[in-house]
């Protein structure tokens, strides 16, 4: 096969504890809207409704290496940019129609990841009726720490899931507080879409979703999986 253009890098995420210089290949990143109570409803909602998915392009991840700051140059058209930090789930084996009692089965891994939304042109866009593409899909818009795979992760309905902004806590829960869980999460977006192993799940963000700034210092956890810090600087 020739190309008529040089063909883009594909886009990866560092994997720890699977050999040195382990990646994963990114295939499509999917996200879970309003998948925590309390958000759902400082969003304006009530109630188990249900899920609905969004898409990022692959290349707007933005990985940043454990134990390092990653930079995130504060985006154009926008002045309101926002955080949500969520739990990400790496896809290992694909299928169709998968079972949740069978969809841990295809989880290769999880990592820590920021949901960063022009939240103003999300606005607009929900106002007009329009995709939220242009409030959800920038460059960048998915900033993400390295993949642990599954076998050395530890989640369960106590695990902590948290964001602190320049030192301060703005978002804290568990992850037994997912409206949908990751099993039913994977079973409902295989109905609707083909995963295939590369995929990315952004499973949904607890309350507390706010603004950042220029110079603001990001700084997200989850137990038993890992931390990824994030610093917002000019464009």
């Amino acid at each position: 096969m020739s190309f008529v253009i040089t063909a883009p890098k594909l886009p990866s995420v560092p994997v720890v504890g699977a050999g040195p210089s382990a990646e994963f290949p990114v295939h499509r990143i999917y996200c879970v809207g309003r998948n925590y109570v309390d958000h759902a409803i400082e969003m304006g909602h009530t109630g188990r409704e249900p899920p609905f998915f969004f898409l990022k392009p692959a290349d707007a991840v933005l990985p940043v290496a454990e134990g390092q700051t990653g930079e995130m140059p504060y985006p154009s058209l926008t002045r309101d940019l926002h955080h949500e930090v969520e739990l990400v789930v790496a896809i290992g084996k694909g299928g169709r129609d998968i079972p949740a009692a069978h969809a841990l089965d295809h989880v290769y891994g999880y990592a820590v990841g920021l949901d960063m939304t022009r939240r103003d042109l999300q606005g607009e866009a929900k106002k007009q009726g329009r995709p939220w593409c242009s409030g959800k899909g920038f460059d960048k818009s998915a900033p993400i720490s390295h993949i642990r795979p599954a076998a050395q992760c530890y989640l369960n309905a106590a695990t902590r899931i948290a964001l602190d902004v320049n030192g301060s806590t703005r978002q804290q829960s568990v992850i037994g507080k997912l409206i949908w869980s990751v099993p039913e999460v994977i079973e409902q977006l295989s109905k609707g879409w083909e995963l295939a192993p590369g995929d990315l799940i952004f499973t949904g963000t607890p309350e507390g979703v706010a603004a950042v700034l220029e110079g603001d210092l990001l700084q997200a956890s989850i137990d038993g999986v890992g931390s990824l810090s994030l610093k917002i600087v000019s464009d």
